[in-house]
Parts: C-alpha cells; sequence; structure tokens
C-alpha cells in the first residue's frame, strides 16, 4: 500500500513538486478534466443504490415504530466510520510514496473491497448484519474517497477549478440517479444481489480508469522521519482548528447537503406514508423522482459554474440555500404526487448550483500541499450529510409516524429541512472565500516516533 523506496510517476508539467501551498498553473486538457471526475460516477453508484435499499430493507426487518431510530442508529455508526476513515487514510495519502504514486493504492483497495462488502449487503437477512456490510462498505468505500479526493487540488489550475467543480457535481449526480434506477430491480423483485454487484462493478470499472489514465500530481511530502502511525494521527492534529474559513464551510457543506438528503432519504417513505403510493407505482415514481433531481442539477450546473467565476462562489450558494428551502417547504405541504415532483425540480436547481460551486470554494482556501487531509476532513460534510438528515428524520417518524406510520412524520422531517437551509447559509457568512496561497498549517508538530 505505501511503499517507500520506489520511484513515483511522472509529474504533471506545471504542478509544483515541493511541499509548498501553490496551486497548479499548467492547463489541462478537457479529457483529463473528465478522467478526474469520472470515479465520482462510480462512487455516487454505491451511495445512489444504497439510498433505497435503506429505506426498503430496513422497514421490512424493524417493526414499527422503532423503523426510524434504526434508519437514525445505522445512520450514526456509518458516519462514524467514514469519518474516522476519510482524513486519516486522505493524510497517508499525501505522504505515501509508491509505483503507482500517492494516491492510486488506496482507490485499487477501496474499490475492490466494496465489491465484496457489496455483496455481502445484497445477502443480509437480518438488520444486524446488513448493518455491519453497510459499515464495511463506508470502510472501503472513504478507504479510496480520500486519496482520491486530493486529485483536484493537486492538479487543477486556479482559472479551471470551476469547470471542474460542475464536473464533478455533474458526476455525482449521474452515478446517484444511475445507481437509484439499477437498484429500482431490486424494489420491484425484491431480491438486492444482482444490482448491487452490478453497481461495484461500475465502481471498480471507473477505478481502474482513474488508475490507469489519471497523471500524478505533486510529489508526495516527506515523513522528515515520523512514522506512519504519527502521520495517520496528525490527520486529526488540533492545528486545523485555526482554519476558521475552512471550518465554518465545512458545516455550511453538512448542512446543505442534509437538506438535500432529507429529501433523497425519505422520498420513498414519503410516497409511502404522507401519500398513500403503492409498491406497484413506486417503480415508476421512484426514477422519475431521482430522474428529475438529477435532470436539474445537470441544466444548473454549468451556468452555475460560470457565474460564480464571474460573481464570487458565495452569492451562487446563497441562492443555492434559498431555493433548496423553497423546494422543500413545497415537498413538505405536497397534497399529490405532482406537486410533491414541483418541490424535487427546486430541490434540483438547488443542488446543481451547490454543486457547480462547493469544489471550487473548498479547494480555493485549503493549504495545497495538505490536500488529502484537508479535502478528507472536508468530506465528512459529504458522508455526514446523509446520516444527519436521517438521525433528524428518523427522529420525527418516531414522534410524529408512530406505531400507525403516520404520513406526518416524513412531512415533519421534510420541514425540518428547511432550517437546515438556513443554517448552510448563516455558516457560509463566516467564511472567508480568499483564495489561499501560503503554507498555512502545512506542517504538523508531532514528535517523530
Amino acid at each position: 500500500m505505501a511503499l517507500d523506496g520506489i520511484a513515483t510517476a511522472p509529474m504533471v508539467p506545471g504542478v509544483p513538486d515541493d511541499d509548498g501551498g501553490a496551486r497548479p498553473t499548467e492547463r489541462l486538457p478537457l479529457r483529463q478534466l473528465f478522467q478526474l471526475s469520472i470515479y465520482w460516477l462510480g462512487i455516487n453508484t454505491i451511495m445512489g443504490g444504497l439510498g433505497v435499499v435503506v429505506q426498503k430493507r430496513i422497514p421490512a426487518l424493524v417493526a414499527a415504530p422503532w423503523d426510524g431510530p434504526a434508519i437514525a442508529l445505522q445512520s450514526i455508526v456509518t458516519m462514524l466510520m467514514a469519518a474516522a476513515i476519510q482524513p486519516t487514510i486522505g493524510m497517508l495519502s499525501d505522504y505515501t510514496v509508491s509505483r503507482w504514486g500517492r494516491r492510486k493504492p488506496y482507490i485499487a483497495i477501496g474499490a475492490t473491497l466494496d465489491v465484496l462488502f457489496l455483496i455481502g449487503i445484497g445477502l443480509s437477512n437480518s438488520y444486524v448484519t446488513l448493518v455491519t456490510f453497510l459499515v464495511l462498505v463506508q470502510f472501503s468505500s472513504n478507504f479510496a474517497q480520500g486519496p482520491f479526493q486530493g486529485f483536484v487540488p493537486d492538479l487543477v489550475p486556479q482559472k479551471q477549478v470551476a469547470f471542474a467543480s460542475a464536473l464533478v457535481g455533474i458526476m455525482q449526480t449521474a452515478g446517484f440517479v444511475l445507481g437509484t434506477i439499477v437498484i429500482t430491480y431490486g424494489v420491484t423483485t425484491q431480491d438486492y444481489l444482482i444490482p448491487l454487484v452490478f453497481l461495484g462493478l461500475i465502481e471498480l470499472a471507473t477505478a481502474v480508469g482513474t488508475i490507469l489514465w489519471v497523471q500524478e500530481g505533486r510529489r508526495a511530502r516527506d515523513r522528515k522521519g515520523r512514522s506512519w502511525r504519527t502521520i495517520a494521527r496528525s490527520a486529526w492534529g488540533t492545528d486545523i482548528l485555526a482554519e476558521r474559513s475552512f471550518l465554518n464551510l465545512v458545516l455550511s457543506r453538512l448542512m446543505f447537503l442534509a437538506g438535500v438528503n432529507m429529501l433523497l432519504g425519505f422520498y420513498i417513505l414519503f410516497m409511502e406514508r404522507s401519500l398513500l403510493i403503492g409498491t406497484d407505482q413506486q417503480g415508476f415514481w421512484i426514477p422519475v423522482t431521482s430522474g428529475t433531481v438529477a435532470l436539474l442539477t445537470l441544466i444548473a450546473t454549468i451556468p452555475s459554474a460560470r457565474l460564480s467565476d464571474r460573481v464570487g462562489r458565495k452569492p451562487v450558494i446563497y441562492a443555492a440555500c434559498a431555493i433548496g428551502a423553497i423546494g422543500m417547504a413545497v415537498t413538505a405541504v405536497a397534497p399529490s404526487i405532482e406537486v410533491f415532483v414541483l418541490g424535487v425540480i427546486a430541490i434540483g436547481v438547488a443542488s446543481g448550483t451547490f454543486l457547480a460551486v462547493d469544489w471550487a470554494l473548498m479547494t480555493d482556501i485549503i493549504p495545497k500541499a495538505s490536500s488529502g487531509r484537508y479535502m478528507g476532513i472536508s468530506n465528512i460534510a459529504v458522508v455526514a450529510g446523509g446520516p444527519f438528515a436521517s438521525v433528524i428524520g428518523g427522529t420525527l417518524l418516531f414522534f410524529f409516524g408512530g406505531a400507525v406510520r403516520s404520513g406526518d412524520g416524513p412531512r415533519a422531517a421534510f420541514a425540518a429541512a428547511i432550517g437546515l437551509f438556513v443554517l448552510a447559509a448563516f455558516f457560509l457568512r463566516r467564511v472567508d472565500a480568499t483564495p489561499h496561497h501560503g503554507r498555512l498549517h502545512d506542517e504538523i508538530a508531532l514528535p517523530a516516533a
């Protein structure tokens, strides 16, 4: 995994070789930008599919009214795994020297394990085994994601970062929808093994493409005699508390994504309990809902990225927060599936607007030499968005839905998402959007082992 003494792959022209914090200067061809973002499609096919599996399998395995708390519990334990693994492995990758470079070995290992653990989910027939394999998938997927996220700040110059961020958003959305569509086969047949294996193979294929075709960025950082254990612990050094803009942007990102995930995490239960739509009709409306979010996200992404280059990143994200709050308000009171879809349209626009700019702003403000560490920590908000929404929504299902599984539970969850978008805007106000060009906290003051 970490093979010291083996020469690294050739560096990309225009990418700094040292520990400095400068962003790359060499403009990347369009093909390389697509190659940099394609793995997000693979990762999110899995996450989109698992979102449906959780909503369908846990209520089938856990009696009411405990299905809501059961969803919340699995969200907490999977979130803790993701939060622990991603920054730690991202930090290790910053220092890794291998024949494949510093990011790719982790991607290969994580993507391979994903396929094995997805098979376990497909074969699970109890709540405990299902949650166990969901946690293991979070381990393996975040083992790959932490290092992978370092590629954008490693390789993309300032003048292309908005477009690269938009491509990331497009791939994330397309992957999520593809995963939802594929897993719908399991909804109709009650057999999730085949679609889950298929999703794992999609992710593995995109990982192979990343390993083969994405060039390496800057060279690995010098460990200066520190052990790998010390490097891993340094991912959680308190020096990061001084990066106030970074921390506030992470909180803003968490609240926004939790708001979107409130819709994605409970829309099937909303159809069942609030709109009384049966399983046969769900086979149509589940892909329509996810497809609507995807289509509007894709439409909004590129224009929003270009707009952010003119007016700044933060105004575009403020607009996304406002549109998201309006969309969730519509879904919360929707008397019919048609009105519900109108709210979904607004959420799609908000999601595309946000995803186009969020990564660009994050890569603007982080120290570039420690991109694996900072992007790993920032992605805690991504992996925690769904679980955070599940904890809030699952609790509201328990108190408002009760043993009869009333439709008031999902409506209360959607209403709570309005407040999450408001909080996203609040934390964004505290972010200094000035691009980071220095070496703030690039070296961690920890003793050698």
